[in-house]
């Protein structure tokens, strides 16, 4: 059986037990991955949207653990990534 996580309160406590934990010996299931946002943000966009849509938005930015705010921000990068078909 896998141990859980010990509660670390300061930063030092976090690399020290990082550092020196084999984490192999730790329940880690619960973990998600973290995207960090290091760019800044100086523009800004105002849009009207039915509030079904924001209500969804909201919604599903709940579920994947995030503000909304970063959640459309996240939605309008893969957009632009992805290869425009026909093009």
């Amino acid at each position: 059986m896998k141990k859980p996580l010990p509660k670390l309160t300061t930063d030092e406590e976090a690399e020290r037990f990082v550092a020196e934990a084999d984490l192999t010996d730790y329940d880690l299931s619960e973990f998600r991955t973290v995207r960090f946002e290091f760019q800044p943000k100086s523009a800004r966009v105002n849009m009207r949207l039915p509030k079904s849509l924001l209500d969804a938005v909201k919604a599903a930015a709940d579920r994947a653990g995030m503000p909304y705010q970063r959640f459309i921000r996240q939605a309008l990068e893969a957009a632009v990534r992805q290869p425009r078909r026909g093009a």
